[in-house]
């Protein structure tokens, strides 16, 4: 099946684009069902804007409004596509449902129902009548080719829409989230080649799509030497959208009820505090008491939960959105100052510490993570790596515990997960023989736990400050060890 033109100005977007095109031009008879969701500002819009202009179809945009506003609405958006003297008049959503159908009697014609949860939340009834309208053996439906798109920013709606006992479950055939850009992707797109600068960009703006075109009106730093001044210039400046924009990506999602407990936990998360018990210690909570916001969190997308590797009964706690966390970490504390002030450069220079502690350190670890579990060559850690994550590991002779910021695990023939590789990762320190030993200590505790395949696990320096010329020297002559320099974690650089 051919796809459709790709637009120029589309950045990367090569498997979402395929996807929806192949969706929309597929030629098989009935109508078919797409869900697209994804957070705010990732491009979807953009995205079905364009396959409706490439392949004639209609979109049609929702707005927060009553359901007799909006049936009044997309009356009118159909009848300026049919060329009608006048909106169509529709009594209900099943009179709406069928007229999108009718648009693909003759061929396949991509339908677009973008930001759905405002439609359902003025009418919880719609998805039921999606699904009636899709039920097999109708004739509206089995005489139709419409291929119905329903895409949503609220990933906590958008996410239960097909799931369980919902009424669209099973109706789907695609289901298409857009992610945001990965570190290399949106290194690429912000156009940063120093690889130090790519990183702390992504600390503060992660892969969001819109806050370089829109947001930062195609700002970017123009080396490591304009890093503070772009900082000034954008996310720190009151004029920028992006100086509000982590209080009002809480505000987008429906589910966030109370406001101030979520910027609390968040604000707790950005401190450091990433236990469930390190969280509810911060705001003086009992842990139980925080189940419910942070699985809410969860499942609208901003935070994630990782697992200790080594002990089943444990998680940790990760804001995903890179902006919020620079947020909570850096701006949260001096926001009246923020606001007022003629000139953030003192402000921000006084922000140093807290940045390099909350937000730089963490986020580099968890780029190290995510260059193990999917840029890693092979060599780097002997097979490929099945899961990675972090872990803490009991050192009972010494009394003390140690984080083991990248753990790899393989995956053998009979299904055991054998250790590959454990790692340690530093922002500001030039790791030396020290770190090393630490890493070599914690390789023998895993042996001496009986772990499969500890005994041969590879250990991975991560630094973007670089290393001693003494742990060069050990790693040239020591193949289980291995540096990985903040260039490595590009394609146009190596390991250093």
């Amino acid at each position: 099946m051919a796809l459709l033109p790709r637009p120029a100005e589309m950045f990367d977007r090569n498997r979402e684009w395929a996807a929806l095109t192949s969706f929309a031009t597929d030629d098989s008879p009935g109508a078919s069902l797409g869900v697209v969701s994804g957070r705010r500002r990732q491009g979807k819009t953009f995205l079905l804007r364009a396959l409706c202009q490439a392949a004639g179809g209609f979109y049609y945009a929702a707005e927060e409004a009553t359901d007799g506003e909006s049936l009044h609405r997309i009356g009118a958006a159909l009848a300026e596509r049919l060329g009608a003297p006048a909106p169509l008049s529709f009594r209900d959503w099943s009179e709406v449902v069928d007229a999108l159908l009718a648009l693909g009697r003759d061929k396949p014609v991509p339908v677009v129902i973008d930001e759905f949860p405002y439609l359902a939340r003025a009418n919880p009834r719609l998805p039921s009548i999606i699904q009636n309208a899709l039920a097999p053996l109708r004739a509206e439906r089995d005489e139709s080719r419409t291929r119905l798109l329903l895409c949503g920013s609220a990933m906590s709606f958008m996410g239960r829409l097909l799931s369980g006992s919902a009424p669209l479950r099973g109706r789907a055939a695609l289901e298409l989230v857009v992610p945001t850009l990965d570190h290399q992707l949106a290194a690429e797109f912000w156009g940063v080649h120093d690889p130090v600068t790519a990183i702390k960009v992504n600390a503060i703006v992660g892969g969001t799509p819109a806050y370089r075109r829109e947001f930062a009106r195609d700002d970017t730093p123009a080396g490591p030497g304009d890093f503070d001044a772009w900082v000034l210039r954008t996310v720190l400046s009151p004029t920028s959208p992006l100086f509000r924009e982590a209080r009002y990506l809480l505000a987008d999602e429906p589910d966030l009820r109370d406001t101030a407990l979520y910027h609390s936990v968040l604000a707790a998360m950005a401190s450091g505090n990433t236990t469930r018990g390190g969280i509810a210690s911060f705001m003086s909570r009992k842990s139980g008491d925080l189940t419910h916001p942070l699985t809410v969190l969860e499942d609208a997308g901003l935070v994630s939960r990782e697992p200790d590797v080594f002990k089943d009964n444990r998680s940790s706690f990760r804001i995903a959105e890179p902006l919020i966390t620079f947020h909570h970490a850096v701006m949260r504390p001096i926001w009246s100052d923020l606001e007022h002030t003629r000139d953030a450069s003192r402000l921000w220079q006084r922000s140093q510490r807290r940045f390099t502690a909350n937000v730089l350190g963490p986020h580099f670890e968890h780029l190290c993570r995510q260059w193990t579990r999917y840029y890693a060559p092979e060599e780097v850690l002997g097979d490929f790596p099945h899961r990675v994550g972090s872990g803490t590991v009991n050192d009972p002779a010494a009394r003390t515990s140690h984080e083991v910021d990248v753990v790899a695990y393989g995956l053998d023939d009979d299904n055991r997960q054998p250790l590959l590789a454990i790692g340690e990762a530093t922002w500001g320190d030039i790791m030396g023989l020290g770190h090393l030993d630490r890493l070599t200590r914690v390789r023998a505790l895993l042996t001496a736990q009986g772990r499969h395949g500890a005994g041969t696990a590879r250990l991975l320096c991560y630094s973007a400050a670089g290393f001693t010329d003494e742990l060069r020297v050990r790693a040239a002559s020591d193949r289980s060890i291995v540096l990985v320099g903040a260039g490595g974690l590009y394609p146009s650089d190596r390991a250093a």
